[in-house]
């Protein structure tokens, strides 16, 4: 069962309206980027007061940072925002990632509330409390824990998106179901990727994530089970971004799933068979994107500020069987470049 401050909807202004009705703010700020101020905002807008504050930041994980912060807090503070003021933010990943941290910083914390926009942040991003950004090229390396006061989910919003984004959130889908669900993996593998039904699975991954959070909120344990596929992926989405070859998140994930599943077969127990089923769906979805041998060694490193990491010592998190994970796997240099160099191999 969901906890009360997920709400799953089909119709957000509504659930809006009756959350703004039974709590009392001072003032009202909405952080959207230009693409979800057009496509979104419009469907909020008639629930909001007359006073409400936009507070708009250009889209993006390079823009997922402290001088994007610096924004919103300013925005705040030059509105003499108080403790009693709530921030809406409207957008997928890096609005609900960022503007949760500001609210959850801003004199110490506000109310805030996440109507996330895009699958990524509907079944992953915008729940669960981790907030954060990226800094110095490392993702999400500045943040804290802090559960919204509410979330909206709407599967209206995803027939806003382009084909790309919707396939780019569907990795943490798969994630979901790899590390707790394998018989509902199989039933996912099955579906054209066409006709799913995304409240179904939506309502499906929340309740894998929330059972997880719940058990370990401040990730000391069971909750890294979560981080499949994002020591090698994270790396991976960290060295190409803002480069020519820059890879959506869920891209990034698919790839580190691959090759942590492959190491999984050397220290964990995967079957072969098993791994090849999961790259083959993986590279079905996804296609393929040669990783050059030269880059190898700066993946490597940045896999080094991983947050699970002990000292230099890199922690992973692996599969015993689809279905089943275990985390705190050390895995060494040498097996993450193996890792990578399993993943070009399966160039068609």
């Amino acid at each position: 069962m969901l906890p009360d401050y997920i709400q799953i909807t089909a119709n957000t202004a509504e659930a809006l309206a009756s959350y703004l009705s039974e709590n009392h703010f001072t003032q009202l700020f909405i952080v959207v980027d230009e693409n979800t101020e057009q496509h979104c905002l419009p469907l909020v807008v008639a629930e909001l007061p007359s006073n409400s504050v936009v507070i708009k930041i250009a889209s993006g994980e390079a823009n997922k940072n402290l001088d994007t912060c610096s924004i919103i807090w300013s925005t705040l503070t030059k509105e003499n925002a108080d403790r009693q003021a709530l921030l809406i933010n409207l957008g997928g990943g890096v609005i609900t990632d960022m503007g949760g941290f500001c609210a959850s910083t801003y004199k110490r914390g506000i109310a805030f509330v996440n109507i996330p926009t895009t699958l990524l942040s509907q079944v992953d991003a915008s729940i669960g409390g981790k907030l954060g950004i990226d800094f110095n090229g490392f993702k999400n390396h500045i943040g804290l824990f802090q559960i919204p006061n509410k979330v909206i989910v709407d599967p209206v919003f995803l027939k806003t998106l382009p084909d790309e984004e919707l396939i780019s959130g569907f990795a943490e889908v798969i994630k979901h179901n790899v590390i707790a669900k394998g018989d509902l993996y199989q039933v996912l593998k099955d579906e054209s990727f066409e006709e799913i039904d995304w409240l179904n699975w939506i309502e499906s991954s929340l309740d894998i994530k929330n059972n997880i959070v719940e058990a370990d909120p401040r990730e000391a344990g069971a909750r890294k089970l979560l981080n499949f596929g994002h020591t090698i992926g994270h790396a991976i989405e960290s060295h190409y971004l803002g480069s020519p070859n820059h890879l959506r998140h869920g891209e990034a994930i698919a790839i580190g799933m691959i090759a942590e599943a492959f190491l999984s077969t050397l220290k964990t127990g995967l079957s072969q068979p098993e791994l090849h089923d999961l790259a083959e769906y993986l590279l079905k979805i996804y296609g393929w994107r040669q990783i050059d041998e030269k880059d190898f060694q700066e993946i490597v490193s940045l896999t080094l500020q991983d947050k699970k990491n002990t000292g230099k010592l890199v922690n992973c998190v692996l599969l015993e069987a689809i279905g089943r994970a275990t985390y705190d796997v050390v895995i060494t240099e040498a097996e993450i470049i193996s890792a990578l160099a399993y993943y070009n191999s399966l160039s068609r």
